[in-house]
């Protein structure tokens, strides 16, 4: 094994011997090379040994062979610089960072997204015929103008609901969907969930949420420290809005937001109940870039809403005044909101 590899280490030494005096041969009359050379005594010290060569260039050389060389050596440079420059390359990461617009909906992004796939015929829910485009290879495919439309007019819901100071719940527990969700909440200055939900939360809040802080802010949303009323008696906030993204395992949570009048938002597949909803989305919600599109138009509905608000009360339009304990027992609706 080590005489093959010292034979190795020769003919390449050797090879780049040669090539540096065909160099020689056709630049100058004159040429140094020093070549790189693993010898035994320099493999033992932190340096190669090298040997240097003074080569002469004959004097009998051609014209055309110089000129032979200048060719090769610009269809080499030229041979470098060709091929083509990529200016738009498919990032991943991008639509967590940068969500689309409302405004950005279209059948191609969703066709992308792969918001048509939906499931096997054998698991589908009739109430969904609706929305169901047809059928190919055993498996149902979702209309996309249909989730264009539903997709627009959600995210003009939560548009309004953010333009009106209202909270908006994110609920994303599968796996995967944390970032989307955390991300949506994020431009929406919502908040959000991607754990288990806990039963009684809304039906029962008050003992399970009562102990939970509250901030009080004014219509700029600053924060009023000055605000020392006792809100011990204060019952426990509940969202104006929910946006989840996989109502199929949060069965639990939309049944306490229709006990509580709580309108909804969520992805509805052709296997899930659209009447479980308040405003459906139907899409694929197996899709991690599916889930990760919508989550991030919600998202920037919410964003632009927040944004109008903002600059609602900046104009003097809007002005919040904190309520009193007895003000709250006489209308406790408004303490919810």
């Amino acid at each position: 094994m080590i005489v093959r590899q010292l034979c190795t280490r020769q003919s390449r030494n050797f090879l780049a011997l040669n090539r540096a005096r065909m160099m020689a041969r056709f630049n100058s009359t004159d040429v140094r090379v020093d070549v790189a050379v693993e010898t035994p005594n320099a493999a033992a010290s932190s340096q190669p040994g090298k040997i240097s060569a003074v080569m002469e260039v004959p004097e009998d050389i051609s014209s055309p062979a110089r000129e032979e060389w200048k060719k090769t050596v610009q269809q080499r440079n030229h041979f470098h610089s060709l091929g083509t420059v990529v200016s738009e390359t498919y990032e991943p990461e991008d639509i967590l960072r940068n969500p689309p617009k409302p405004s950005d909906i279209s059948l191609e992004l969703l066709l992308a997204s792969q918001s048509h796939l939906g499931h096997a015929t054998s698991r589908w829910n009739p109430q969904n015929s609706r929305y169901i485009f047809g059928v190919r290879e055993g498996v149902h495919i979702i209309s996309l103008d249909v989730t264009a439309a539903y997709l627009r007019r959600a995210a003009k819901v939560v548009e309004e609901v953010a333009a009106r100071g209202g909270l908006i719940l994110f609920v994303g527990t599968r796996k995967g969907q944390k970032r989307a969700v955390v991300r949506a909440a994020e431009l929406a200055r919502g908040y959000h969930i991607f754990e288990r939900w806990i039963p009684g939360s809304l039906t029962n809040g008050q003992q399970i949420l009562g102990h939970c802080d509250t901030k009080v802010v004014n219509a700029l949303d600053q924060e009023l420290p000055d605000f020392k009323q006792n809100l011990t008696d204060r019952p426990a906030l509940k969202p104006d809005l929910v946006v989840c993204l996989n109502p199929i395992e949060n069965v639990v949570l939309l049944h306490e937001c229709g006990v509580n009048n709580v309108p909804t938002i969520g992805i509805i597949d052709t296997d899930a109940d659209p009447t479980k909803v308040t405003y459906p989305i139907p899409a694929n919600d197996d899709s991690m870039r599916c889930v990760q599109v919508i989550a991030g138009i919600l998202g920037r509905a919410g964003e632009a809403g927040q944004k109008r608000r903002l600059e609602a009360a900046k104009r003097g339009e809007l002005s919040y005044e904190p309520i009193t304990i007895s003000e709250l027992r006489e209308n406790p609706i408004t303490g919810q909101q």
